[in-house]
């Protein structure tokens, strides 16, 4: 008889199960490709980390030694990212979380996806967004990660089998998702990522292979970065009674500013070219970018470097109680980073909105006294970055690694979806209405594929 008929006939599902786990070998090359498709996506990611925090360093000392160069050195910067930008890779402009939501729509075919998401696209944004590190613009990576990485996934697809069970879409949302964990070393909430923000059916959030790739992404940036968040370890303690009214009042200020700036940011980018500046900037990108690295750069100087970079410094400072944040620093830090985004370099509002509501939060304790600072600068970085994503989950997991302990699991949980609330509104979503700006450049007629 042999043990294999006699598991076949106590087991008869288990034993056909694993005949045909075996015996089709497109399973197994799918699976093996999808995984290790993944963990190139995230040791990219983790590059793309190690080159952005050195170009900014050097940007760092040169503004330390020469206090006025960022007035010469970033918009010569600003305008060289926009020009190539123009030049050789327009679909690397922006966030990048934008043009992934675009290349998954129906309307989109496969020749036209790579108008949004491609590998050429991934080393031009890599490229690009460092070098506005390296500018001192103030922008974070963790948006453009999500390019990155979904260009990474996008390109394995030629090496899966054909009739394989994962679709480019699956791949898109894998990838997309898995920028969010690398970027962040919190595979959760890339998992949380695709499900709130870039799934579109039921396959792509169920897929238990896609949801690996996820994890194994994270897991990678884990292992090499190290179990540790960039802000560190945020000691914080639930909401009390005393802590009540501190802490609706960051919901509500966090969700009312962030709902602000992303509404100034779809008026600026959606605006109908006739408009006066819009139409300068479609005119002469090059020149407009350079007025708006020029203004970033005034903005840095007058606050005495704050708000160049991403702000990881300045929400170190602030948690560790190095830094104080000055009453303007919000508006500023929101300026720059408005700014930066208007001139088209490709940047992420990511890392900027947690300083801005890390900021926020630490001046509504600093008004209402409250002793309990970490808490109120784990609140506000959550609520303005939920409200301006309106992807409170996400927001919430992001923030809820770095806070030591599951003491304020339920407070951060509010607060983002009241800041959502609030942000709602005031303001359409950000990336679904930046994405559908994005549709504007498929073409009528679909031609051969683009930037593969």
């Amino acid at each position: 008889m042999g043990l294999a008929a006699e598991l076949s006939k106590r087991w008869p599902r288990a034993a056909v199960t694993v005949r045909r786990e075996l015996a089709d070998w497109r399973v197994w090359v799918t699976r093996t490709v999808v995984v290790a498709g993944a963990a190139v996506a995230g040791l990219v990611v983790v590059a793309f980390t190690r080159l952005s925090e050195m170009a900014f360093g050097w940007f760092h000392l040169l503004e330390t030694e020469h206090w006025w160069s960022p007035l010469l050195w970033t918009p010569a910067c600003t305008a060289l990212i926009v020009w190539a930008t123009n030049r050789f890779a327009k679909g690397a402009a922006g966030s990048g979380i934008p043009q992934v939501m675009a290349a998954l729509e129906p309307e989109v075919n496969s020749a036209n996806r790579g108008l949004f998401v491609s590998l050429r696209l991934s080393v031009a944004k890599l490229g690009l967004t460092t070098m506005g590190l390296l500018g001192g613009l103030s922008l974070g990576r963790e948006g453009p990660s999500v390019q990155v990485a979904a260009g990474v996934m996008r390109a394995i697809r030629r090496l899966l089998p054909e009739r394989s069970t994962i679709s480019e879409h699956g791949l898109l949302v894998a990838g997309g998702a898995a920028g969010i964990a690398a970027a962040f070393n919190t595979p959760l909430a890339g998992v949380m990522f695709a499900i709130e923000e870039l799934s579109r059916s039921p396959e792509q959030r169920s897929s238990g292979l896609l949801v690996s790739a996820i994890v194994l992404s994270g897991l990678i940036a884990v292992s090499i970065e190290g179990n540790a968040t960039y802000f560190g370890v945020i000691s914080g303690v639930n909401i009390n009674r005393a802590l009540l009214l501190p802490g609706l009042m960051v919901a509500v200020a966090s969700g009312l500013a962030g709902g602000l700036f992303a509404r100034l940011l779809l008026h600026s980018l959606g605006s109908r070219p006739g408009e006066r500046l819009n139409l300068w900037r479609a005119q002469h990108p090059v020149r407009f970018g350079a007025a708006g690295g020029l203004a970033v750069a005034v903005i840095g100087v007058v606050t005495a470097g704050a708000t160049f970079g991403s702000g990881y410094d300045y929400t170190r400072g602030l948690l560790d109680g190095s830094q104080t944040a000055s009453s303007s620093f919000v508006f500023f830090k929101a300026a720059a980073t408005w700014l930066t985004t208007w001139a088209g370099v490709p940047a992420g509002i990511f890392a900027p909105s947690l300083s801005i509501g890390a900021a926020l939060g630490h001046s509504i304790a600093t008004l209402t006294n409250e002793p309990h600072v970490p808490t109120l600068i784990a609140l506000g970085m959550v609520g303005f970055l939920a409200a301006v994503t309106q992807a409170p989950l996400t927001s919430f997991i992001i923030v809820m690694e770095m806070v030591d302990g599951h003491a304020m699991v339920l407070s951060l949980m509010a607060c983002a979806l009241l800041a959502t609330g609030v942000s709602r509104v005031i303001t359409r979503p950000l990336y679904h209405s930046l994405s559908r700006f994005q549709l504007a450049r498929v073409p009528a007629r679909a031609g051969p594929p683009a930037g593969d």
